[in-house]
């Protein structure tokens, strides 16, 4: 049986990202399924929410930065209160994108397939295209490890934001772990749950990483969320 048309809703975070969120909302917008794109403003001080809106998105605004895990939960609620008072017979499914995929979004359907075909609670992506993922290797190897300390399982990409999941298995990992943590907790409390997770290959690209001090300052706040996601969890570090 097909899924039906208009079952996925795209929620991107998005912060800062004036130079790439309307090519990523007008290509998330094609993907087979999506009849709804939110992006979440967290705390921008460039044209970001403007030019979602120009492009298609519905935008919910926070007036500061809240982290990540609040977007995405900020996001969740918006398309939560889009669907009140209609006839939906199920929610929508949840496809987390990050803002700065530009074209490459229009690539992500993959990534829902399994969910809306209904053999798995959550995708995670693996990038075919292995331009260096944020939080280089000292943060992905704290993540990966401490998943698999907590579920017996290492994804590929452990801090790897490009996700599709049910509502059910949404509602069942809240509340997400704050900040660049979100990832990490949503992963070990999905498998928690007892709730199957499907990882699938896509030819997805963000901006790489860079080595500069802001870079740097950027790693060091995802090592700490990571770190008190895992810590909430009770997942101790090796040694």
């Amino acid at each position: 049986m097909e899924p039906p048309a208009g079952d996925v809703a795209v929620v991107i975070p998005a912060r800062n990202e004036s130079d790439r969120i309307a090519a990523t909302v007008r290509a998330a917008a094609g993907l087979a399924g999506v009849d709804l794109v939110v992006v979440v403003d967290d705390g921008s001080g460039d044209r970001t929410a403007d030019l979602a809106e120009a492009a298609g998105a519905s935008v919910m605004r926070h007036a500061r930065r809240r982290g990540k895990a609040a977007a995405m939960e900020t996001g969740a609620e918006a398309v939560r209160l889009l669907e009140a008072g209609t006839d939906r017979a199920r929610p929508r499914h949840l496809l987390f994108l990050d803002g700065d995929l530009a074209q490459t979004a229009g690539e992500a359907g993959p990534l829902a397939a399994p969910v809306r075909a209904g053999r798995a609670d959550m995708t995670i992506a693996v990038f075919s295209n292995r331009v260096r993922q944020g939080g280089h290797g000292f943060v992905v190897a704290l993540s990966g490890s401490g998943i698999m300390r907590a579920t017996g399982w290492r994804p590929a990409q452990p801090l790897n934001g490009q996700r599709c999941l049910t509502r059910a298995a949404f509602e069942a990992a809240r509340p997400l772990a704050p900040g660049f943590g979100a990832e990490t907790g949503l992963t070990i409390d999905v498998l928690r749950q007892g709730l199957r997770i499907e990882e699938v290959e896509v030819p997805l690209a963000h901006r790489a990483t860079g080595s500069d001090w802001r870079s740097q300052v950027h790693r060091a706040r995802q090592f700490a969320d990571v770190a008190r996601a895992l810590a909430v969890r009770q997942v101790r570090r090796p040694g």
